[in-house]
């Protein structure tokens, strides 16, 4: 069982550092997407520098793989009683690590918000939905995606607990939800700083 969940992690990983962004980027546009806008090799900077299109390939691209990685690790391990689909979980937790520091791209990555909601709608839908609808009405009101995904984050704890996931899922969701939190540390900065750039949706409908 051990080498198995082993097995799940290793392949969750690197299935996680194909990142779509460096990708789509590097081959289609010949740019290096952590060297313009923000810097963050994500969908919402892909958006701002390379267009729809590009950013449309690159959510395909993150949620293939978040699905792929998680569908492999319950495959392998299978439920297992009292842990549940662990080999999924620890898949699903390690694509997002891949995402954040992909082993192909110099361990420089995005900051996983995607990827992570994709795993999550893989393994409990309804929890994950009710977050993306958070991210959605705090991004509408406010227009800053970062906001939204730190604001959809910080709710997830609850929202487990109230529909009773298991309770490796919910430590699993705390600790993904602390790694978006860490990895959009410098955007906090920037939101209090009032610096932080905003969505426009003129410019990306």
């Amino acid at each position: 069982m051990y080498l198995k969940i082993a097995l799940s992690i290793i392949i969750g990983y690197l299935f996680g550092s194909l990142n779509g962004s460096l990708i789509i980027g590097k081959v289609f546009y010949k740019k290096d997407i952590r060297k313009h806008g923000s810097g963050n090799a994500g969908t919402t900077n892909t958006l701002r520098i390379l267009g729809k299109n590009a950013a449309i390939a690159v959510i395909v691209i993150d949620i293939l793989k978040g699905i792929i990685a998680c569908v492999i690790g319950g495959l392998l391990v299978g439920n297992i009683e009292t842990f549940g689909y662990i080999g999924m979980y620890f898949a699903g937790l390690a694509a997002v690590i891949g995402h954040n520091w992909p082993i192909f791209f110099s361990f420089k990555g995005g900051k996983g918000v995607l990827t992570t909601f994709t795993v999550m709608l893989y393994i409990s839908p309804i929890p994950a939905l009710i977050c993306l609808g958070i991210f959605i009405i705090v991004v509408a009101f406010t227009r800053y995606v970062s906001l939204g995904s730190i604001v959809a984050a910080a709710f997830w704890p609850l929202i487990s607990f109230i529909f009773n996931l298991p309770i490796t899922l919910i430590i699993l969701g705390i600790f993904m939800v602390a790694l978006i939190i860490v990895r959009h540390k410098e955007n906090i900065v920037r939101l209090i700083n009032r610096t932080e750039k905003k969505l426009s949706f003129k410019k990306t409908i």
